[in-house]
């Protein structure tokens, strides 16, 4: 059970990095180069939400 809770807390500042990774690519870009840079930080980060959400998936039908 301890496993689990670490795997979970793992994932969840896996969460945190994709979000402050996205942050950091777009707050501090002019417009217009947010404009350029924001679609691929959108889908990095959507990318990366995609694979936590699976892997957090596998976790919970081995806690069950």
């Amino acid at each position: 059970m301890v496993a689990m809770r670490e795997a979970e807390e793992l994932l969840l500042i896996e969460e945190a990095d994709a979000w402050f990774e996205y942050l950091e690519a777009t707050r501090t870009q002019s417009e217009s180069r947010y404009h350029e840079i924001e679609p691929w930080a959108w889908s990095r980060l959507k990318q990366r939400l995609r694979a936590i959400k699976a892997r957090r998936e596998r976790l919970r039908p081995a806690a069950a």
